[in-house]
């Protein structure tokens, strides 16, 4: 069983940085997708980033494209969220997630992945 802990959110004015955590323990397939999701209040949930074990890319959503940056320590299975120039639409709950063998046309889709951890909030404002 994967278990995902995520961590490092916070308040922050606009134009702040936040990095987030997930530290990933148990079994990992050498195909996963290990992704970064959000939820605000009253919205849907959406895709924010995601590395690709299977081909070593890194995806983002475009609202978050030269602001976000995920970066990994392999070594200690942790992934990183370093989230820069922050704006109160960033704020919501945070979530790593797993996928096992996610196609790519699935790396965006939150449905696909199987395991997620319990959420870090990030809340942006003035």
């Amino acid at each position: 069983q994967v278990q995902l802990a995520d961590s490092g959110g916070g308040y922050v004015q606009p134009g702040g940085s936040l990095r987030l955590s997930c530290v990933a323990s148990g079994p990992m397939s050498n195909s996963y997708t290990m992704g970064w999701f959000r939820q605000a209040p009253g919205k849907e949930r959406e895709f924010v980033a995601a590395f690709r074990r299977n081909g070593n890319r890194i995806y983002y959503a475009d609202s978050v494209k030269g602001r976000f940056a995920l970066s990994r320590d392999n070594a200690k299975n942790t992934q990183f969220l370093q989230m820069n120039s922050l704006t109160p639409e960033d704020s919501g709950v945070y979530y790593c997630a797993i996928g096992m063998g996610l196609i790519l046309s699935n790396t965006r889709i939150g449905a696909a992945y199987d395991y997620w951890g319990q959420g870090t909030q990030v809340t942006v404002s003035s």
